[in-house]
């Protein structure tokens, strides 16, 4: 008698929650976001392609309202933040009106680098090579692709793999 077995693939348990520190105070934590698709993106004030964050809150305003968060996530990791966190904060709202949940500066490579990014690094092989990397994380807290920063916000690439993940 032959027996037949069925593979049937384990799903995934989903990602840790992670939490940052919000750069108004208090605490951001990824499991409150559970379900939804999360676009979290280390930025920098002084860079070439900070002009991205106009594009973040304009991906948060058009596919928020279906689910998707944007996370900021400051870091001065590539030399180009400011001082500290109120002149971010102060810069993002006036220069760009930015209402995305933002972090305050953290380090997103290297021995120092957030939990977050070292579960990247460690579990995906996605490290931060400049500001405004992008890691886009389904709704089981999963990553479903990582961006480079010359892949604008509301590319093509990025806004299918979005509409891809949202219900």
């Amino acid at each position: 008698m032959v027996f037949a077995s069925l593979a049937v693939p384990l799903r995934a348990a989903g990602a840790p929650g992670f939490r940052f520190d919000a750069i108004e105070g208090g605490t951001l934590d990824t499991a409150d976001w559970r379900g939804r698709p999360v676009l979290v993106v280390n930025t920098a004030s002084l860079c070439g392609f900070t002009p991205q964050y106009d594009a973040l809150q304009e991906l948060q305003d058009r596919y928020g309202p279906r689910g998707l968060v944007v996370l900021a996530v400051p870091s001065d990791d590539f030399a180009q933040e400011l001082k500290d966190d109120a002149a971010v904060k102060e810069f993002c709202t006036l220069t760009f009106d930015l209402t995305l949940p933002m972090t305050r500066i953290t380090h997103v490579k290297g021995k120092g680098a957030h939990p977050f990014y070292r579960w990247m690094a460690d579990e995906h092989g996605f490290t931060p090579g400049w500001n405004f990397n992008k890691v886009l994380l389904g709704p089981d807290g999963l990553p479903r692709g990582t961006w480079g920063a010359p892949v604008t916000p509301m590319s093509s690439a990025i806004t299918g793999a979005v509409e891809a993940v949202l219900p």
